[in-house]
Parts: structure tokens; C-alpha cells; sequence
């Protein structure tokens, strides 16, 4: 065997493990055997830094009940310090998609903090008989808690994460909004003139919107802080000491600083993926509703000269290989992309959800990969919308006036004076002549005064409409 690796063995036989990796035996199995994304763990180092919280607070727990010796959890406890800091994190090469239920990852997780705490102890690494991945990283655990528990953990932190992006991007549409407070414009239904609103108003209503979306994740991420570390293989809690479960969790929560409890029924717990399915429903109307807001700002800066054309979006590039000129709103349409892969993978949360079986449900890492990704795009999609659309629009205030004045939804205000019937009929005159409102109204039919038009078409009241009677 070459001086560069190191012999390891599992129960299926022995393989050279190279002498530089933390890694062991099963993540190199693990490696050749699944090579579906080409994401690795390494790729998710908040996942990596929960499974530290989560071996940390199992290693204390058992040295509470009397499981680990002093020496053996201190090395534990330096080696997952070392993840929680953000280090090794190269050393975890497993794909995020895997069968076993998550075995993979768990054994990545025991195998570098195992030889991690053999360095620690001053022992090679491989030297397992000092430091074993199983019988002590592993101790009082099965992946079947430790791997949902270290995702749930994970996830608590990726939605922080999503949320400060989301309130920025609130924040920003808020600030457009009272810019944008005396901008008149004409709002649309079916993409037909309604009545006129201001894109104050406007902008407003997609900080609101937003701000709902905050709000559901924000009670969907309470929803993954029970954890069912303790339940061991199916929840019964087999090969763990007693009131081990108890201390693991209090410890977690001490040390991660997320409130996780411990689930009330384990055997439910160890197989349920019921917060996994509403957090991704969350994150599926979130996409939604942001998508729409996209399709909007298109619409509004359509043009430059035959469409809305009433919002400009920066120009961030040349739009077109044959049409000079031409600038396309690629930030929107890159946002609508993302979004469309989210509401695709709450389908794939949907199926891998429904698919467990008896005691334990087999696909989370599909699960953990679907919903790490979401987060992910989605996070940079509203940073990026953020930063380079909504912080840089402006508006052409003298075109969308225009439109206001020369539409026909303005007889609408006309309602409470001249009635439905007579208003209907000043419309389908505009419309088929060509007319405006005010000329068929005021000057031809003389229905009000000048002073009466002036009152009811003043800026204040078609921004904030009052009551107008005769």
C-alpha cells in the first residue's frame, strides 16, 4: 500500500482511504457510489455546521449518562467546534442525494469528527480504536435522528438567511413606493383600464405582499424546531441510555441558540415530514406571488415606445444579437426562472414526502436537497432583483398622467353623479369616436361645470377618492 493512504475497513471489506482525508471508508463509498448532482455537502456548510451542533450535544449528552469517558467527548466536542467554525468543511464529498435515508452523510459527519478528535488525542487518523465513528461520534444515535435533527437545524438557520433577504427586498419596494406617492396612473384589471391609483400605491402593494410571505415562513420555521433526536433507529429509542433524549435536546438548544423541543411521540416524529411539505408550500406561494410581482414590472416597462412604458428598469445589457438597441428586463425574467424551479420542487417535497414507508421515511435527502436549493436560488434571486431592478427604477410621470387623462375608466368617478346607465353610454361613445370623457361630459353634453370636472379630476381625490355626489 502507497505511503499516500491508509487502510480502512467496514463490515463489506477494505479500501484505501487517502492519508490526507478526514474522511473514512463509507463517505468513500458513499462518494463512488452516488454521483447524481455533483453538489457535495461541502456545498451546504450549514447543514455541516448543524450536524456539528447536533454531534456536540449528543457526545455531552452521553458523557452526562455516563456513556463517554471525559477524554473521548472532550475530543468530540474540539472536532465539532471545528465544523461549527466552518472548517473541514472540503472533508464532506458525499452527493446530497443518496439512498439511505441519509446513512451517507451521517458517516461522512462521524468519520471526520472521529479523526479530527484522533488528531486532537494525538493519534493518525484511521487509528479508530482510540476514537471510533460508530461507537462513539455515533454513540446513542442512528442517522434515523441525527440526520433530520442536523436538517431541521440547517434549515432554521437558511430561512433566517431567506427572511433578511425577503425584508430587504421589502424595504426597497417600500421606499419606491414613497417615491413613487404622486406619480397618478391608471389601474388595470384583465389588463383593461380600471380606475386611477398612484404607482405609490402600487410599489406599496408588493412591499405588503412581500411583508405577508415574511410572516407565513416565519411561523413555518417554528414548525421544524421539534426534533426527534433521542429516537434513535425508529423511536423507540433502542441502544440509547436513559434520559438521554432530555439532555441531547437541551443541549442543542443551548448551543445552537434555535429553541428545538423534543417531539412528544418519537415514532411519529422519525418518520413524519408533514413541517417539511407546509415549509415548502410556504416557500411555493412566496415564488408565486414574487413571480407575479416580476410579470408586473415587465409589463409596466414595456416599450420603450409601443407598450406601458410607464416604469424604466435599469438596462443591465444589450438585449438582442440582431435588433440594435435593444434592452430586454433580464433581472425580472431571471427571477421568474427561479421561481418556476421552486414551485417544481415542491412537487419533488410533495412525492419524497409521501413516498416514506412504515417507520421511516427513506428520501430525505431529496427532501433536504429540493428545499436547500430553493432557499438558495431564492435567496439570491431577491438580492438580485433587489440590487439591480427595484433599487434603480424610475418612472415616467408625465406619460402614465397621459394615460389617465385620456382613458375611459375614468367615468367611472362619474357613477354617484350621472349613473351607471349614462355612464356606460359616455364610454361606448368615447370608445367608437375617439372622443375624450371630459370633452362628451363637459363640453357636448354639459352633464357638470368645469368646476364640478376639476373637482372630481384633481389629483388628491384620484389618488385618495372621495365620496362625489350632484
Amino acid at each position: 500500500m502507497s505511503k499516500n493512504f491508509r487502510k480502512e475497513h467496514d463490515f463489506l471489506g477494505e479500501k484505501e482511504v487517502p492519508n490526507s482525508a478526514y474522511y473514512g471508508v463509507q463517505t468513500l463509498r458513499a462518494k463512488e457510489n452516488f454521483d447524481i448532482t455533483g453538489i457535495p455537502l461541502s456545498k451546504e456548510p450549514l447543514f455541516i455546521k448543524a450536524f456539528g451542533y447536533v454531534k456536540k450535544a449528543a457526545a455531552l449528552a452521553n458523557k452526562d449518562c455516563g456513556v463517554l469517558d471525559k477524554k473521548i467527548t472532550e475530543a468530540i466536542v474540539f472536532a465539532c467546534d471545528e465544523l461549527i467554525a466552518g472548517k473541514y468543511t472540503d472533508q464532506f464529498i458525499s452527493d446530497l442525494i443518496q439512498g439511505g435515508a441519509g446513512t451517507s452523510t451521517n458517516m461522512n459527519a462521524n468519520e471526520v469528527i472521529a479523526n479530527i478528535g484522533l488528531e486532537y488525542m494525538g493519534y493518525a487518523k484511521g487509528d479508530y480504536e482510540h476514537l471510533h465513528p460508530n461507537n462513539h461520534v455515533n454513540c446513542s444515535q442512528s442517522t434515523n435522528d441525527a440526520y433530520p435533527t442536523a436538517f431541521r437545524l440547517a434549515l432554521y438557520f437558511i430561512i433566517d438567511d431567506f427572511v433578511t433577504s425577503l425584508e430587504k427586498l421589502q424595504a426597497s419596494f417600500y421606499k419606491k413606493g414613497k417615491s413613487f406617492k404622486d406619480v397618478l396612473k391608471m389601474g388595470r384589471t384583465q389588463l383593461q383600464d380600471a380606475v386611477p391609483m398612484t404607482l405609490g400605491q402600487e410599489f406599496n402593494a408588493f412591499a405588503t405582499t412581500i411583508g405577508e410571505d415574511v410572516q407565513r415562513l416565519k411561523e413555518v420555521q417554528k414548525l421544524i424546531t421539534e426534533v426527534n433526536m433521542g429516537a434513535t433507529a425508529i423511536g423507540t429509542g433502542v441502544n440509547a441510555p436513559k434520559g438521554y433524549a432530555e439532555k441531547c435536546v437541551k443541549h442543542l438548544a443551548k448551543f445552537s441558540k434555535v429553541p428545538v423541543t423534543l417531539a412528544a411521540d418519537l415514532i411519529e416524529a422519525t418518520y413524519d415530514a408533514g413541517a417539511y411539505v407546509q415549509l415548502s408550500g410556504t416557500m411555493k406561494r412566496c415564488a408565486v406571488k414574487l413571480s407575479k410581482i416580476c410579470n408586473d414590472l415587465r409589463l409596466l416597462s414595456s416599450g420603450p415606445r409601443c407598450g406601458f412604458q410607464e416604469i424604466n428598469l435599469p438596462p443591465m445589457q444589450p438585449g438582442s444579437s440582431i435588433m440594435p438597441g435593444k434592452v430586454n428586463p433580464v433581472i425580472p425574467e431571471a427571477v421568474n426562472q427561479t421561481c418556476f424551479y421552486v414551485i417544481g420542487a415542491d412537487l419533488t417535497v410533495t412525492m419524497a414526502a409521501e413516498a416514506g414507508q412504515l417507520q421511516l421515511n427513506v428520501m430525505e435527502p431529496v427532501l433536504a436537497f429540493a428545499l436547500f436549493t430553493s432557499f438558495e436560488y431564492m435567496t439570491k434571486a431577491c438580492d438580485m432583483l433587489r440590487e439591480k431592478c427595484i433599487d434603480g427604477i424610475t418612472a415616467n410621470k408625465e406619460r402614465t398622467k397621459d394615460m389617465v387623462m385620456n382613458s375611459i375608466g375614468i367615468v367611472t368617478q362619474l357613477n354617484p353623479i350621472l349613473g351607471y346607465e349614462q355612464s356606460a353610454d359616455i364610454a361606448r361613445e368615447a370608445l367608437k369616436t375617439g372622443k375624450s370623457i371630459h370633452d362628451i361630459v363637459v363640453k357636448e353634453r354639459k352633464l357638470i361645470t368645469q368646476k364640478k370636472w376639476d373637482e372630481i379630476y384633481s389629483i388628491e381625490n384620484l389618488i385618495n377618492p372621495k365620496f362625489i355626489n350632484q
